[in-house]
């Protein structure tokens, strides 16, 4: 299946938290979209990786996206090199996709940061006829993206675009809320996690709601961007 866009993410939760309303918005608009998470989060302080696979399953169902895997990297541990590399490039060359979302380009929890490398330098050598990899037995085509995009996550970011997701901020949230494992619940026994807190939510729409402020709208999502971004008509820019 070929997607429009395709979105990598170091966790389960990643997605959703940093560009759920972008997602929702391209589908509305008829544009195939799904995630591939890298790792099940299983370093996690609360739940289990298999409650997030499950939680990450619903959360797929609320954004009505075409396709979700999981990598199954190890959480924490993995690293931007040859043996990473080449397992998304296959997925990369499977989906084929036109844009892809990743993690922010530094933030502060590492593996962001190495999710964004990770993918960056994995969309550059998919596109390396060379690189010789195959799926399913069968030899797969070079692809590159056209374009890769990083969303903004937890650490303030000046970003390079901002999407209105104001009609979609719902959806956005319902979505976060599929992972109900991970965030503030009065009643569970589990440690509390940075994510756990009940501050953090309030913190997540505030975010959405200063880069939503930015571009005069009431929600958003912002992205930092690889190479200049080009228009050919000026009533394109919003």
């Amino acid at each position: 299946m070929k997607l429009d866009i395709l979105v990598i993410a170091a966790h389960p939760d990643d997605a959703e938290l940093g560009c759920s309303g972008t997602i929702a918005a391209h589908i509305a608009k008829g544009y195939k979209v799904g995630i591939v998470d890298l790792t099940a989060g299983e370093m996690g302080t609360r739940g289990t990786p298999e409650l997030r696979i499950e939680e990450a399953n619903k959360a797929a169902e609320i954004l009505g996206l075409f396709a979700r895997e999981n990598m199954g990297f190890k959480d924490i541990f993995f690293q931007d090199n040859q043996e990473h590399q080449l397992e998304l490039i296959k997925i990369i060359r499977k989906y084929q996709p036109d844009i892809v979302l990743a993690n922010a380009v530094t933030d502060r929890h590492p593996d962001h940061g190495k999710g964004s490398d990770l993918a960056t330098n994995s969309c550059f050598m998919s596109g390396l006829r060379r690189i010789e990899t195959e799926l399913d037995g069968k030899a797969q085509q070079a692809w590159r993206p056209k374009f890769v995009y990083h969303y903004i996550q937890n650490n303030y970011i000046e970003p390079d675009f901002v999407v209105d997701i104001t009609d979609f901020w719902d959806t956005k949230v319902e979505s976060i809320l599929a992972f109900q494992s991970q965030f503030h619940d009065p009643n569970s026994q589990e440690p509390e996690s940075f994510i756990s807190n009940p501050d953090f939510l309030p913190f997540v729409e505030a975010r959405a709601r200063e880069m939503g402020h930015r571009i005069m709208t009431t929600y958003g999502e912002g992205f930092t961007v690889e190479r200049m971004i080009g228009a050919t008509d000026l009533f394109d820019l919003k």
